[in-house]
């Protein structure tokens, strides 16, 4: 019975420590997000981190609760237009620049009526 309560003791206490981390650096990250806030406060604020950590940390998610869900969703939409920008980027022409293109080499007489109905059929399939 003993090693059982030791084992949920060891298991809670692991939960908490990586639910401490995982605040921790939600909220380091945070900090240097916050482009408002000065450097002196932001290294007082690391440095209460790590004397006071549980109640620092109480205190930040109080204090600055809004703005960091806004920079969280600001630094989330950036990362989202990256993502967009470069799949467009990567991803190739759209059929209508492939069948204008098709229809310059046609007009160029660098392919055949034949081959101009082949390549416009792909691009219009994808």
């Amino acid at each position: 019975m003993d090693s059982f309560w030791d084992f949920l003791w060891v298991i809670l206490v692991s939960f908490a420590f990586v639910a401490y981390l995982i605040l921790l650096f939600s909220i380091i990250t945070d900090l240097f997000r916050d482009h408002k806030t000065s450097g002196w406060k932001k290294a007082i604020w690391v440095f209460f981190l790590f004397v006071i950590p549980w109640l620092t940390a109480l205190i930040y998610l109080i204090v600055k609760s809004d703005g960091m869900a806004q920079r969280s969703m600001e630094a989330a939409h950036q990362v989202k237009q990256a993502q967009d920008s470069y799949i467009r980027e990567v991803a190739g022409k759209s059929p209508a620049e492939a069948i204008a293109d098709a229809k310059a080499l046609l007009d160029a007489g660098t392919i055949t009526e034949d081959e101009f109905a082949s390549l416009k059929a792909k691009a219009l399939a994808a």
